[in-house]
């Protein structure tokens, strides 16, 4: 498939059923840690099933996503820490860092990006025209799996 440089898909034929991405697993070296982390960021706790000594699996889900992550034992062979730039989506991105702030996360300043010289930069700040998709705070877990925050105030069509 391509697209144009605007992001807007090119004409194809549309998939015969729906696929949505259900679950992210984010691999983690101590689940009880990474459980109550999680748990503090306001997450809900889905399942949290043990088969024996080499498999758990705990399912938990931001709140209003549609997409849940699993934690575990037995679930992955990536090593802890390995997931980066797994994207949350907020309406209110200075109302999300502080919540987070306030629940003892570390979370990077504003930043936005810019693409001067031919490669993508990380600027301090909001985006100054404040636009949806422009705007950004990380944060990371006790394991260094890394989450960015983006803020969209209105979604682009069709999104």
């Amino acid at each position: 498939m391509s697209s144009s440089r605007d992001g807007a898909a090119d004409a194809v034929t549309p998939p015969a059923m729906d696929m949505k991405v259900e679950v992210v697993v984010i691999p983690v070296a101590d689940v009880d840690r990474a459980l109550a982390f999680y748990r503090g960021l306001g997450w809900r706790l889905d399942a949290d099933y043990e088969a024996g000594p080499k498999f758990r699996i705990v399912q938990l889900t931001p709140p209003g996503s549609a997409c849940s992550v699993h934690l575990g034992r037995g679930l992955t062979p990536a090593a802890p820490g390995s997931v980066q730039g797994t994207y949350l989506v907020v309406a209110d991105l200075e109302a999300a860092r502080a919540d987070l702030l306030g629940r003892g996360v570390e979370v990077s300043g504003v930043f936005h990006n810019t693409y001067d010289n031919g490669f993508q930069e990380r600027v301090d700040g909001p985006a100054p025209d404040g636009r949806s998709y422009a705007s950004f705070a990380t944060f990371t877990d006790p394991d260094g799996n890394g989450w960015l925050m983006q803020e969209v105030k209105q979604r682009a069509p069709g999104r």
